[in-house]
């Protein structure tokens, strides 16, 4: 079986993501953290332009079939 990505909603990581900016810009963190924290904060970064790019296909596929908004599954992509 395909092993399935975890992923968190894109709010938290944002936020999460914040919470990285901040610790990153105080100047306190070791170098080592400061990797680690760079790490975690291009993990989140790439996981919200991921369901960013997602979100935008899918306001894409609205389209007006007879004077009706539906909105196509991106599986028919």
């Amino acid at each position: 079986m395909a092993e399935k990505k975890t992923e968190i909603n894109f709010e938290k990581a944002l936020k999460d993501l914040e919470t990285v900016v901040e610790k990153l810009e105080s100047g306190e963190l070791s170098l080592e953290e400061s990797l680690k924290s760079f790490e975690k904060g291009i993990k989140l970064t790439r996981q919200c332009q991921e369901q960013l790019s997602k979100a935008e296909l899918q306001v894409k596929k609205l389209i007006e079939e007879n004077g009706e908004l539906k909105t196509v599954p991106l599986e028919d992509a």
